[in-house]
């Protein structure tokens, strides 16, 4: 199991080469100048030359190319001496010790990575990604957690009451979820609890009387005859409804029942806002309610995929002979589901998990932009739109780590799950 994982750690390590070789030679072809827009259209070629040297862009891209991966390297070779040196270890800098002298004045060392400044703050990369990642991270375990807690027990429970009212009804609200972009869900969600019911809101006596209805055909019909059942409920209802208006205006009378409503009191969400918001009186606050709309609204798609995933590999697994012979020794059905069904359905689960749990580590882009949360995916986006190179740099470096980490412990975690993956990766 220990060379597995070093073998996956090893090619781990070369897919985030791979990515961070891609992407700056991305950048390196890209057109425009980024010490010209620091400087500005009216500043001298003499204060452009000095930010190109400054950012080392006067040399060519394959050595700035050597210096990055020579920064960002836990092991590195530094200048110890000649401060004018682009490789010259200043302890203002960087954090770590000399290890090993290899010629001359230059010296292996053992550090931190370093990820250089922002072209345009002047910022640490580190600080700004520290800034910005532990908003998404909270974020991306928050809805991963419910999606998993709940996919997989919808998923169950459907499995286990397959073709019943609950089954169907679950069904429908996963396909849905699957069906909505990112974007379009943050929208539709925000209008909802931010705009439409931030304040109190009126539901009318006959919306309610219409699903009450709906539920009970479901609930009391069986087979096919559920769906169309439902279906005659709520046309009667709306139908009494709208005839009822028509009347009213027919014959100037007035129906009380028909403009009865419940009053439901309001979410007070605000469509915006990050994890701390800042009070001049105060000074920066912590602002828990702003992370319920983004969490409705990242956990919809991954909760839709668990729950169909799960129903499927559970009613696989129930139709395994094993589950047969647990059930004729006399196992209850707890133990059954928990300990023999359960288990050996998570295998696809886990995968989807672990996909999208990285993918929104990535930072949801578009959902960070609608609700204005302060996290990886809007600081990405405005450092790839400003050629900020380092920042660039920073977040995929960290977003492919987060990649090969999370598939390394999905391979663990299914060697735990399931004795048929250990055993097989066990060496011959």
């Amino acid at each position: 199991m220990i060379s597995y994982l070093l073998r996956k750690l090893f090619s781990g390590i070369l897919v985030l080469l791979g990515v961070v070789t891609f992407v700056f030679i991305l950048f390196s072809l890209a057109p425009g100048d980024p010490a010209r827009d620091i400087a500005g259209e009216n500043a001298t070629e003499e204060v452009v030359a000095n930010i190109r040297r400054r950012l080392d862009l006067d040399i060519s891209p394959v050595h700035r190319y050597f210096l990055f991966l020579n920064d960002v390297s836990p092991l590195s070779i530094h200048h110890q001496s000649d401060q004018d040196a682009r490789n010259y270890f200043d302890d203002k800098i960087y954090s770590g010790v000399r290890c090993l002298p290899i010629g001359g004045d230059n010296a292996l060392y053992i550090k931190w990575p370093y990820f250089g400044r922002s072209y345009f703050t002047d910022k640490g990369v580190g600080d700004i990604l520290g800034e910005a990642i532990p908003g998404t991270l909270i974020l991306a375990v928050m809805s991963i957690a419910l999606a998993l807690i709940f996919g997989v027990f919808l998923g169950t429970l459907a499995a286990l009451r397959r073709d019943s009212f609950y089954d169907r009804l679950i069904l429908v609200t996963s396909a849905l979820g699957m069906s909505g972009p990112s974007f379009f869900m943050a929208i539709l969600v925000g209008w909802i609890a931010a705009v439409l019911w931030h304040d109190e809101i009126n539901v009318p006596f006959m919306l309610i009387l219409a699903a009450v209805a709906v539920t009970a055909m479901f609930l009391f019909s069986r087979g096919r005859r559920a769906s169309s059942s439902a279906a005659i409920a709520f046309s009667i209802v709306m139908l009494a409804w709208i005839g009822g208006l028509i009347t009213e205006s027919l014959l100037s009378i007035n129906l009380p029942l028909l403009h009865l409503s419940f009053q439901l009191p309001g979410t007070g969400l605000n469509l915006t806002g990050s994890l701390y918001a800042f009070d001049p009186w105060k000074g920066r606050q912590l602002e828990m309610s702003n992370m319920i709309l983004p969490i409705i609204t990242l956990t919809i798609r991954p909760l839709a995929v668990i729950v169909q995933l799960t129903r499927s590999s559970m009613l696989d697994v129930l139709a395994q002979d094993y589950i047969r012979t647990a059930k004729a020794k006399g196992l209850t059905p707890f133990r059954i589901i928990w300990k023999h069904a359960l288990r050996n359905a998570l295998n696809p689960v886990i995968t989807a998990v672990s996909g999208w749990f990285a993918s929104l580590l990535a930072g949801a882009v578009f959902v960070e932009f609608v609700f204005g949360w302060k996290g990886l995916g809007q600081e990405m986006y405005n450092a790839i739109e400003r050629q900020d190179l380092p920042v660039v740099m920073g977040g995929v470096m960290f977003t492919a780590f987060a990649f090969v980490l999370i598939n390394v412990l999905v391979d663990v975690l299914y060697g735990v799950i399931d004795p048929r993956i250990r055993s097989a990766n066990q060496p011959l």
